[in-house]
């Protein structure tokens, strides 16, 4: 057996892509799990305010899980009380984080990746990916930016295949999931962390003014249902919107002048997962239901 730290070196890729022209002051809750690890050789860069830095398997503060956005109530409440840049919650295994602006309030995951985007093609333009769950801001973002947005897939093998298929530098799931091709394609919460601070250093703004203008439409979230039978409730939707733009990356997914929908399988449970977004409330809550009706039946 042999034994070999790598840590000095992923500290090293790490910042080598760090531009920052001040301490950021950031509160990280590591619930008591791999974020410590994650970012542990880029720390002295920022003003870090921690929580939960402990490694505890038992998880005494909450699951380390930032897609339960309850588990990101404490980190919220401290952005806020500390007055801090940002905020960053890492799941178990640091391979998902999940952002909170200044305001304390949680940064979508999917504008998460519009945010990136904007940090990537400032460098000049490339290729990106992003989830076919992800709102249409994402997309209108990376073209803004000069940059070529192509949709894909549900989950890491399929996006990781992708990126190379299209030599995409950057993709990001509604997960949380953020791969970058100087990772191999793989994620890296750490790069994700500081290229959001390169962000801020860069334009000088405040992480909500940043967040602000992706807010351009009103989604429902994924919404899990359990169903016995799934073939009849795809046809079904499928006759039933047919007169939309209909496409099948990974499930069914249609979209329409003001409004579009997702619905697919699970890959690991017997669920079928909507998303609706449209670009009033009202409708998107009109046909969230809608839909519904027709899964759950």
């Amino acid at each position: 057996m042999t034994k070999y730290d790598i840590a000095p070196e992923y500290a090293k890729f790490l910042r080598d892509h760090a531009k920052l022209d001040r301490k950021l002051k950031v509160v990280v809750d590591y619930a008591n799990a791999m974020g410590s690890f994650e970012i542990a050789g880029v720390e002295d860069l920022f003003e870090i305010v921690p929580m939960y830095k402990d490694l505890d398997g038992t998880f005494p503060n909450h699951e380390a899980n930032p897609l339960k956005l309850d588990t990101l109530d404490d980190l919220c409440a401290k952005v806020k009380e500390v007055g801090a840049d940002f905020g960053a919650g890492f799941d178990g295994d640091a391979d998902r984080c999940g952002f909170v602006d200044d305001k304390g309030e949680i940064i979508p995951m999917d504008l998460f990746t519009a945010l990136i985007a904007q940090d990537i093609l400032s460098e000049g333009p490339a290729t990106i990916l992003y989830d076919l769950r992800s709102s249409w801001a994402v997309k209108e973002c990376i073209e803004e930016n000069g940059g070529t947005a192509i949709m894909s897939r549900v989950g890491h093998a399929f996006i990781k295949n992708q990126m190379r298929e299209h030599d995409a530098v950057f993709a990001g799931e509604l997960s949380g999931h953020y791969y970058f091709k100087e990772n191999s394609t793989a994620e890296s919460q750490g790069l994700a962390f500081i290229k959001f601070a390169n962000l801020l250093c860069k334009t000088g703004k405040k992480s909500s003014d940043l967040v602000a203008p992706l807010k351009k439409y009103v989604a429902s979230g994924e919404i899990n249902s359990k169903v016995s039978d799934v073939a009849p409730i795809i046809a079904t939707i499928k006759e039933k919107y047919n007169d939309g733009k209909m496409f099948e990356l990974d499930g069914v997914s249609v979209e329409y002048d003001n409004w579009w929908f997702n619905v697919r399988c699970s890959n690991t449970e017997p669920l079928l997962r909507l998303i609706v977004e449209a670009s009033d409330k009202a409708t998107m809550e009109a046909r969230r239901d809608e839909l519904l009706g027709i899964i759950r039946g």
